[in-house]
């Protein structure tokens, strides 16, 4: 917590005490949602938060709402009378209701859905019956459309009329009377355009739209792509069924770099709503452990490799010195090209059709990296460890097929990953550093054999 909000939440506890209850709303009003919810989520006493969320106003007590985590919002909630709860809910847009739905128990999702009114409950029904991760399923309802033949001036007072209840007036949907969508038109073309121009004049027909079934990350990459604030949503006849909003994209792409941190890091993702600091032992436990038990298993094989070439390390004592410098330089150099495919891969910057080209970019890298690495190891051998040339040159030579090997292995199998429909992320740095681990060994101890005469 920084300290000017460790000194904010001293200050509110100490005018909650005192009962101060007209200056706590005088200070609540002028705080930002997020900061508000902030506040209320960093180890505030779980009786003055439903105190303090009562002074607030219905608008800035929902948006409060939505900012905060799923726990505080069950703590909540559980403290809400039903009117409460009610003006919590009719404050809410589909989608932030949605996802307020899927974070809770059943028995507060009963209450909250007995709460919506039936249009409310009927669209976020609509919604919950996409599949996880879609773009349906992160959509709102909630948005301006227009009937091609409606002047400027008609649609401005439509706005007026209904905008105050839908999330976004800057961009307006055209559609004919099947719904089918055929144009957008910007708040700022209404506003310049002639009272009398009709939208078919004015609007936009090459609409950048996405289906219902698209995965939510394809739709983050268009917002990135193509510099949106918002973007239609279409059923597969195209009608038009709801928009996505740029704050649902970075909620996405923020849930989506959290869940590709987790597995190139070997660790099953976890519920990335949720603070680090709240989760507990147990569930860290169970999104590391798999992993960890994965990759001690696969690194017996090292061992295994190891032993099998005891006598030889026996009788060249000096080449055990080596081993960790030649895998963990194998290890890094596969990480370097599998992280590089991956955030291409991610960024649509490369397919599967690709493949050849990457290989023989990265084998390209390999040769100057190793070649490099190399000269300046062979170097260091003959001169600061005075081994004999023959030992070094077994050294860097393994050094050097370690890293054409590492960068191989690198740099497609999150191309074949991706092309089996895995994520590619899974084949990140722990995953690629075991197999390069026992690819060097298998070198090193080859040119040993032939080279050293082992």
């Amino acid at each position: 917590m920084t300290e000017k909000l460790e000194v904010l939440r001293t200050s509110v506890l100490a005018l909650a005490e005192g009962k101060k209850y007209t200056t706590l709303k005088d200070i609540l009003v002028t705080m930002k949602a997020a900061d508000i919810a902030l506040l209320f989520d960093e180890e505030m006493p779980e009786e003055v938060v439903p105190l303090l969320f009562r002074l607030l106003p219905k608008d800035l007590a929902a948006d409060t709402f939505v900012e905060m985590d799923a726990d505080s919002q069950h703590t909540l909630i559980k403290g809400f009378s039903d009117r409460e709860l009610k003006e919590v809910v009719d404050e809410l847009y589909v989608d932030d209701a949605v996802d307020l739905i899927e974070e809770m128990p059943a028995m507060i999702v009963k209450r909250i859905l007995q709460q919506a009114d039936a249009e409310k409950r009927r669209m976020i029904n609509g919604i919950l019956k996409f599949p996880d991760d879609s773009a349906g399923s992160i959509m709102t309802t909630e948005f301006v459309d227009l009937l091609p033949q409606m002047t400027a001036q008609d649609a401005i007072l439509n706005i007026r009329r209904s905008g105050i209840e839908k999330e976004t007036i800057n961009n307006c949907y055209i559609t004919e009377k099947d719904r089918k969508l055929i144009g957008v038109v910007t708040i700022r073309a209404l506003i310049m355009a002639d009272p009398e121009t009709t939208m078919q004049e004015i609007m936009e027909e090459n609409v950048i739209s996405v289906s219902t079934m698209e995965d939510q990350e394809t739709v983050a990459h268009q917002f990135s792509k193509y510099n949106l604030i918002a973007m239609p949503v279409v059923d597969k006849e195209d009608r038009l069924v709801g928009i996505v909003t740029v704050d649902d994209v970075l909620d996405v792409m923020e849930e989506e770099t959290t869940e590709d941190m987790e597995k190139m890091a070997a660790i099953v993702p976890t519920d990335s709503s949720k603070p680090y600091l709240k989760l507990s032992i147990f569930e860290i436990w169970k999104s590391r452990i798999p992993w960890l038990l994965l990759l001690m298993i696969s690194a017996t094989f090292t061992g295994m490799i190891i032993t099998s070439f005891e006598g030889a390390l026996a009788k060249y004592v000096i080449l055990t010195a080596y081993i960790p410098m030649l895998m963990d330089t194998g290890g890094n150099s596969g990480s370097q090209a599998s992280v590089t495919i991956i955030r291409g891969i991610s960024l649509k910057e490369i397919d599967f059709g690709d493949i050849l080209l990457v290989i023989w970019k990265e084998m390209r890298v390999a040769l100057c990296c190793g070649l490099t690495l190399a000269a300046a190891n062979f170097a260091k051998l003959m001169v600061l460890d005075r081994l004999t040339w023959m030992v070094a040159l077994t050294i860097c030579l393994t050094l050097l097929v370690t890293i054409f090997c590492a960068k191989f292995v690198g740099c497609t199998l999150p191309l074949i990953a991706y092309k089996l429909g895995f994520d590619p992320a899974v084949m990140a740095s722990p995953f690629i550093t075991t197999i390069v681990d026992a690819i060097s060994l298998l070198v090193y101890f080859q040119f040993a054999v032939h080279l050293l005469g082992l």
